[in-house]
């Protein structure tokens, strides 16, 4: 791992933890034990400032540093995290996440907004601590050249003496192949307090001819003044601790165990014995002393005064001493690998369309052996095409995401919009394990922001207006996802006062939208909204009110092959239903041919096929509906819809498609069965065409059109409240035979 790629990792990561923190701030209000949540703060902010320090990102380190600080008096119930310390840690987190930003666009510097807003957070912080915590807060720190200057001055004296920590360090020799810088972390531990001796051991460095420039083989001794705890120290180097032997000692410790650490360190005892002397961890006598000790138990000799070892002399006894401290390593357990791998977009994407092209190759040869009769090669290829039918699987299956991280975005949303509103409302999220293509969930983010805006701002009621209604002063919000059809519906909907159906349409026949002289109904009524430049606002706010946003909603939608529809009722809300598909790249499709045109419907849409005689479209000429067992069954025919030449066969088939729990059939001359279908979009001089989502190659080569099954719905509704006869009339002669029960099957002919 080079330094560029570890930096795009702690970004990545630290936008994760943001997210976390935002998470577990937004969360707090409602828990009776938040003591989870703010550990939960409290390690995001942690581990963002330890993360940054590895890069000596300061600006970050500084700001985060504070946080932190606080985030521990809280901890330690010291400071109380009421509603307003919610909202400043709230914005803190907002700043961090511009440091982030800047830092992911090059490190370049803030803008003076950016920076003044930054040090009025800053201020307000010192004021929620409380006064002997605050005046710890910025610790005065030498630059790091001057720290280990200082330290390497061999008359320096410890000023703690036994009061301080000792920390005993010896880097892994992968750390540099890693990208980690050793001293960095040295540089880190300074934040936390006073560094007040360093002894850098380079004991295990080879011979130039045997030296790896890559390799690490750096260890140090450190006598560190520090008010926090082991837990706080272990963790500046949560990042190499697989990869280094930390040992710490902490303050007014028993020499024994000074020795203990000796013991486990694979430097000489004489050299280690003097390391902490020097360090000021332990006296000369005091080590003396306990050495002797030792090495009458262990193996009845007596050692020579300490003093002795120190100045070179008394070898024996150096001997004796090392003897007595033998060493008990333990194998280190093996860490358990990381279960998941960070791919880049760009891989993924490249995987897919590998995939496509594998499909289609797949096909062509299929279609080869059919035509040679070849029964083995048959055998091979049906083999092969399972086997490019699980990879397509698979491969889908890695782009699938859960759509609760889009989710869980519009809980800051609604926090801050409520409050700008004046409003109480509160945010309800179901369905947020519900999966679907990454590049959907992408794109769908800036729809349903506008709709969730919009909710509240015209949807939910002012408190006093909702107890005179007998409501709840709070009102909801609700995000719902799921799975219907072979696509995703997502929902938004809210508890509030309903669409104002006469408004709408007042306004919609003063910009001459509808005409005065007609009825519309309720559900064309409330679909007005999404016409551009369409709004009933009387105010124009900050969230609303220019009439722009909706009509950017149903676009985008549109855009990504999904739908959006309304409804609504007075006095107790509205529900807005975006139905998307869950994947762009590749579907099941079923095959239907017209003429010598092959035309490819979404598999799980499709319900049934019927047989569609020459008699009954004869005694059915003059509408496009028919009867389906009992049940009026719009319809389109395909051939002319699409101006497919030459004559229809004596017999044709309806394909019933079911969509947003409507059914409505599709006439077509042939039945070509299921095949994998890979979508490629349609060029911009196709772009506009009606009925078309996309298209494919075939086996053969031919190019396929796909079906877009909501717009060729709203064809065949709208033709049959057209034609259809009176309620009380007696239904069409019905389809002559039917190829498929009601189990949602669809067979070939």
């Amino acid at each position: 791992m080079n330094l560029d790629q570890a930096l795009q990792t702690f970004i990545i990561e630290g936008r994760e933890l943001l997210n976390e923190m935002e998470a577990a701030l937004l969360r707090l209000a409602g828990e009776d034990e938040p003591a989870e949540s703010i550990n939960a703060i409290f390690r995001a902010a942690h581990t963002i400032k330890g993360s940054a320090g590895l890069f000596s990102l300061d600006a970050v380190v500084a700001f985060t540093h504070v946080v932190e600080s606080l985030l521990d008096e809280v901890r330690e119930g010291v400071v109380p995290l009421d509603e307003p310390l919610t909202e400043l840690l709230l914005a803190c987190g907002d700043h961090i996440g511009t440091l982030i930003d800047a830092v992911d666009a090059g490190q370049r510097a803030l803008e003076p907004h950016e920076a003044e807003a930054g040090s009025a957070l800053l201020g307000r912080l010192h004021q929620h601590m409380k006064p002997p915590a605050a005046a710890a807060l910025v610790p005065t720190l030498a630059e790091p050249a001057e720290v280990f200057e200082r330290m390497a001055d061999p008359d320096f004296v410890a000023a703690g003496g036994a009061d301080h920590w000792h920390i005993s360090l010896r880097f892994g020799p992968d750390v540099l192949r890693n990208g980690m810088d050793p001293l960095s972390f040295i540089r880190y531990l300074a934040t936390l307090g006073q560094i007040e001796r360093i002894v850098t051991l380079h004991d295990s460095v080879p011979l130039l001819a045997a030296l790896d420039a890559e390799a690490c083989c750096l260890g140090f001794e450190i006598a560190f003044n520090s008010a926090a705890d082991k837990a706080s120290i272990e963790n500046v180097f949560e990042f190499v601790i697989d990869d280094c032997a930390l040992r710490i000692v902490p303050p007014h410790s028993r020499v024994a165990e000074y020795i203990a650490m000796i013991d486990a360190l694979p430097e000489m005892p004489a050299r280690l014995g003097e390391i902490l002397v020097r360090c000021g961890s332990v006296t000369a006598h005091e080590l003396d002393g306990a050495l002797r000790a030792q090495a009458q138990v262990n193996s009845g000799k007596v050692a020579a005064p300490i003093g002795g070892i120190l100045s070179g002399q008394g070898s024996v006894a150096a001997q004796v001493v090392e003897a007595a401290l033998a060493k008990q390593r333990k194998d280190s357990k093996a860490q358990q690998e990381n279960q998941s791998v960070r791919v880049d977009a760009d891989k993924l994407d490249r995987l897919i369309n590998l995939v496509g092209e594998l499909i289609i190759a797949a096909a062509g040869a299929n279609l080869i052996a059919r035509r040679v009769r070849n029964v083995e090669l048959q055998e091979a290829n049906s083999t092969l095409s399972d086997l490019v039918e699980e990879v397509r699987d698979s491969a889908l299956q890695l782009r699938m995401v859960k759509i609760g991280a889009t989710f869980s975005r519009f809980k800051r949303v609604v926090h801050d919009v409520a409050r700008e509103l004046g409003k109480d409302i509160e945010l309800q999220v179901s369905g947020e394990d519900t999966e679907l293509d990454k590049t959907v969930v992408e794109k769908i983010g800036d729809p349903l922001m506008h709709l969730v805006r919009n909710a509240m701002d015209h949807g939910i009621d002012a408190p006093e207006l909702r107890v005179a209604r007998g409501k709840p002063a709070q009102g909801t919000v609700a995000l719902n996802a799921f799975h219907d059809s072979g696509s995703i519906v997502i929902q938004v909907s809210d508890d509030g006062g309903g669409l104002n159906r006469e408004r709408i349409l007042a306004k919609a026949i003063e910009r001459g939208l509808v005409d005065a002289a007609k009825t519309p109904s309720d559900a064309e009524i409330y679909n007005l909204i999404f016409e551009p430049g369409f709004s009933t606002a009387e105010v124009v706010t900050n969230l609303s009110g220019r009439g722009v946003g909706m009509d950017v909603v149903k676009r985008n939608i549109t855009a990504l092959r999904g739908s959006v529809a309304i409804a609504s009722q007075p006095g107790l809300g509205t529900t807005v239903t975006v139905r998307l598909p869950l994947t762009l790249a590749i579907i099941n499709g079923f095959q239907v041919g017209v003429g010598r045109s092959v035309f490819v419907v979404p598999l799980d849409m499709v319900e049934e096929c019927v047989e569609f005689s020459a008699l009954t479209d004869q005694k059915n000429a003059g509408h496009d509906y028919t009867d389906l067992r009992g049940q009026v069954l719009p319809f389109i025919r395909l051939r002319d819809l699409f101006q497919v030449g030459g004559a229809p066969g004596a017999r044709q088939n309806i394909v019933v498609v079911k969509h947003a729990g409507q059914k409505f059939g599709l006439v077509v001359d042939a039945l070509m069965g299921e095949a994998q279908t890979v979508i490629k979009p349609l060029s911009k001089m196709f772009a506009q065409v009606q009925g078309i989502s996309g298209s494919s190659i075939l086996g053969s080569g031919d190019v396929a059109l796909i079906l877009d099954v909501p717009v060729l719905m709203k064809q065949a509704l709208l033709a049959t409240n057209l034609t259809r006869p009176a309620v009380h009339a007696k239904p069409p002669i019905p389809a002559t035979h039917s190829l498929a029960s009601e189990d949602s099957s669809c067979s070939e002919i």
